[in-house]
Parts: C-alpha cells; structure tokens; sequence
C-alpha cells in the first residue's frame, strides 16, 4: 500500500462509520422494524375485523387491546415505550371518534390529521430555517442546535430531508383525504395500512442519503465534556499554584 491509499481508506471507512452512526440514529429515532409493526398492527386488526363482521365496537376494543397489550411487553422487556404509547394514544383517539360520531372512518380521521399537521409543521420549519427533521436528530447525534450555526453542510442536509418528510406526507394525504369522504370504511382503512410503511421508508432512506453525505455532527456533550475537564484542571493547577506560593512563603519567613 502507497502513502496515496491510506488517506483514501482512511476516508472511505470515516465514511463508512457516519453511515453506520446515521443508521443507528434512524433506527433509534423512528423505532426501527418494531416500531412499524407497532404502529401497523392495530390499524391492520381493526380494519381485518370491521371487514369481517361491520361492527365498530369489537374492531375499536380489538385495536384498543392490542396496542396496550404492546405496552405491556414493551414493560416487561424493560424496553422503552415511546413508539407503543404514541400507538396507544393514536388509536385511542381513533376510539374516542369513532364511538363519538358513530362512523367507523372516524377512527383513522385523528391519524389522517395528524399526518396532514406533520407535513406542514416540516415544511413550515424548513421555511424558518430550523427543519423539523433536525430538531428530532439533533439530540439523537448528540449535536443538539449546533447544526445551525456551526455545520451550515448538515443544516442544508436536514432542509433536504424535512422538504422530504413533508411533500411526502402531503403526498399520502393527498390520496387519503379524498377517500375519506368518498370512499367506505373497509376500503379507506386497507388503503391506509397499504400506506403506512412505503412512504415512511421511503422518507427514512432519503433522510440517510441525506446525511450520509452531510459533514459529521458536532458532538456538543463531549465538547462540554471536555470543557468541564479543562476547567478542573485549570483549578487544580492554580490551587498547585497557591500552594507552592505559600510554601515558598513559609521558607522565606523561617529563613
């Protein structure tokens, strides 16, 4: 090997680790394979059962049910729960408006909303200029806001990513929305869980394009770190200081 491939290896394997990092933070954030079948299984088990037998009440308890019951193994794996609850708290919402209004559609109109205020908060923040994607990795890649101010290549990589996340998920509305009012129930909602994963993997591989070739985040927990460090010992050599003054004071008063 030539001193001319190892600063090349040596920059295909930085490149490697911040793909792999970028991986792990996707993962981590948007609850990687476990945190989609969380958020597909309710949905699918209640639109299989109102296909079945057309009754609300059983396909909102079956729904209800087996998202608490995913809490309840989330618990006793000591795992964290914040995919299943959010699951828990979307269908319950579902639930509450359905047996409201009497229209099963309503069960998924919480969600539907909920999607339809995603994409605009996306592309509203990308407006600002504080992208909504950065502000949900920031923490995650332990580089919190600095990515604003002192990496202006990763703050143009989560515009790119949260325009992404938000035509995206216009795009779904688009395609929702109009069913809703013209479609039935059991069709609206198979459309729906057909339209759960595609586009959010599709958004998830795009925001890791996205990164992948954005600069490296700025580690600001270990740049306090060491600041903290630095500090410490900026006291202990000015208390050695101290001491060594006193000392020498003491030597001269006994001479």
């Amino acid at each position: 090997m030539t001193s001319l491939d190892k600063p090349t290896e040596d920059a295909q394997a930085a490149q490697q680790d911040a793909r792999a990092v970028t991986e792990a933070a996707l993962f981590e954030a948007f609850g990687g394979v476990r945190g989609m079948v969380e958020t597909v299984v309710p949905g699918l088990l209640f639109v299989t059962i109102f296909t079945i037998n057309k009754n609300l009440h059983w396909s909102a308890i079956a729904a209800l049910g087996v998202s608490l019951l995913l809490v309840v193994v989330r618990l006793a794996m000591r795992d964290t729960v914040k995919h299943a609850f959010s699951g828990v708290f979307g269908v319950a919402f579902g639930v509450v408006f359905a047996m409201m209004t009497g229209n099963a559609k309503d069960f998924y109109l919480p969600g539907m909303l909920y999607t339809l205020g995603l994409a605009i908060a996306y592309i509203v923040t990308t407006l600002a200029g504080v992208p909504l994607i950065g502000l949900i990795l920031g923490p995650v890649f332990k580089e919190n806001l600095s990515w604003r101010t002192r990496n202006p290549g990763r703050k143009k990589a989560y515009a790119k990513a949260s325009w992404a996340w938000g035509l995206i998920l216009l795009a779904k509305c688009a395609i929702l929305f109009p069913l809703y009012w013209w479609a039935n129930t059991a069709q609206l909602g198979w459309v729906l869980i057909t339209l759960k994963i595609p586009p959010f993997l599709l958004a998830v591989w795009l925001t890791w394009v996205f990164l992948a070739k954005a600069p490296a985040p700025i580690d600001v927990f270990a740049e306090m770190e060491a600041e903290e460090q630095a500090e410490k010992e900026r006291k202990a050599a000015l208390g050695n200081e101290s001491g060594d003054e006193a000392t020498a004071g003491r030597h001269r008063r006994d001479a």
